[in-house]
């Protein structure tokens, strides 16, 4: 069975190519949810058959699906969770979550809804793998009869495969200038397109008010005949003192009000411990390495990346930075939030939407001149040089305590987890 399932998933790969992998390209990308609508109609609409919280936003979609889920499974419910991207095996997007465990979605399974049904896969043939993705995603949820399934948006929201359903409960988390080219290029216009999952009748949460977006989440909410509700009036929300990380309070007060809107109660235990109920990972996620903390999270853009570089210069510990980034991110943007006292070590995963790494060097060293870099020819070096740069700093100093941040890019934290794992 594994042959023959790494054959056909290498098959679906190459035919339908990922946004994470290929960037936003005629057959990667799909503007609209038509195609999703008429595949939907041949599985039958099985997202009909359990209540729905549809989550989307620039940053934090995962957290708050991930608190979702987590509360709803500690209360006894049988719990989908749809969340994207994936690290190391796209299977990661599509699990079910019980009490404080969670399952992927069988290799078995995967086989059935790909080749199980020839009219099915006639009609796959047309579709983007995200399109597939979440009509596999909907097919399996139904199979395990789950009670309530946690959608997260690919992207934007308006047009977006996931938007053919009706939710219990429609979320918008932080919004920040990310995929500007399909999007738009201001917070507002970003925000107007993420506010396209609203529903006439259904409860709308938004993480917060700003001035730039409120008008926006407010006149979207009206158009829709909507109830809007900002998550910031809710409050304070069960475990939210448990969190330093102001992002990851808001996200906790986010995902409790879409709970108690639902008809459900927040669990203080799940929302602290929803990382390791859902499987959740590299959303500041700790490991160590040759003694060293190590912190890989997956934020990308200038408003994810300008929350974590504070972090780590609140630590006031010595920092070693492996970082590596896609050539369609604001790396100009990001550049001015990379703190000065850190050492960096940038590297290209091995995808080819990656900035190579000299021209990644080159970049920063004309944006930023007063940053210590250095390359390394991939991750897994990368990580090792690290480690070596933390020796000598506490060989300098026996009584600092340096850590190790790996980040930028998905991919860089894709091909660092596998060493991180094993030494975890």
């Amino acid at each position: 069975m594994q042959k023959d399932y790494d054959s056909i998933i290498s098959g679906i790969f190459e035919r339908h190519p990922s946004v994470q992998v290929s960037g936003f390209g005629p057959r990667s990308y799909k503007s609209g949810i038509g195609s999703m609508e008429s595949f939907d109609k041949k599985l039958g609409s099985p997202w009909k058959k359990f209540r729905c919280f549809h989550v989307a936003g620039t940053n934090g979609k995962g957290t708050v699906c991930s608190m979702i889920a987590a509360c709803l499974a500690q209360s006894g419910a049988k719990v989908g969770l749809y969340t994207s991207p994936h690290l190391l095996d796209f299977r990661e997007r599509i699990k079910v979550v019980e009490g404080k465990s969670f399952r992927m979605i069988p290799k078995e399974d995967v086989l059935d809804f790909l080749e199980g049904d020839a009219e099915l896969s006639r009609e796959m043939e047309s579709l983007s793998f995200f399109e597939i993705t979440t009509g596999m995603a909907f097919w399996w949820f139904d199979r395990q009869q789950v009670d309530y399934a946690v959608i997260e948006v690919g992207l934007g929201g308006r047009l977006d495969s996931t938007n053919i359903i009706t939710p219990a409960v429609s979320v918008v988390t932080s919004i920040g200038l990310d995929h500007c080219a399909m999007l738009g290029n201001t917070r507002a216009g970003i925000a107007s397109e993420k506010a396209g999952i609203f529903k006439p009748g259904i409860p709308a949460v938004v993480w917060g008010r700003d001035e730039e977006t409120v008008g926006v989440f407010e006149n979207c909410a009206h158009l829709a005949g909507c109830p809007l509700h900002f998550a910031e009036d809710y409050g304070p929300s069960p475990a939210e003192d448990a969190f330093t990380d102001p992002r990851l309070r808001s996200a906790c007060r986010t995902a409790a009000m879409a709970l108690v809107l639902a008809g459900a109660r927040p669990q203080a235990e799940a929302l602290t411990d929803y990382a390791s109920i859902t499987g959740l990972q590299a959303r500041w996620e700790r490991y160590s390495l040759g003694g060293f903390e190590v912190i890989c999270d997956i934020g990308h853009n200038p408003a994810a990346l300008e929350g974590n570089f504070g972090m780590l210069e609140k630590s006031g510990r010595p920092l070693v930075v492996v970082y590596g980034i896609m050539a369609d991110k604001d790396l100009e943007g990001i550049s001015g939030l990379m703190p000065k006292d850190a050492e960096y070590i940038l590297c290209a995963p091995a995808t080819p939407r990656a900035l190579p790494v000299k021209k990644l060097h080159g970049t920063l060293r004309r944006l930023r001149p007063d940053l210590v870099l250095s390359e390394a020819p991939s991750v897994s070096q990368a990580l090792r040089t690290a480690v070596e740069h933390c020796k000598k700093i506490t060989e300098t100093d026996s009584a600092a305590s340096p850590m190790i941040y790996v980040g930028g890019s998905t991919f860089v934290v894709a091909e660092a987890l596998p060493e991180l794992c094993t030494t975890r």
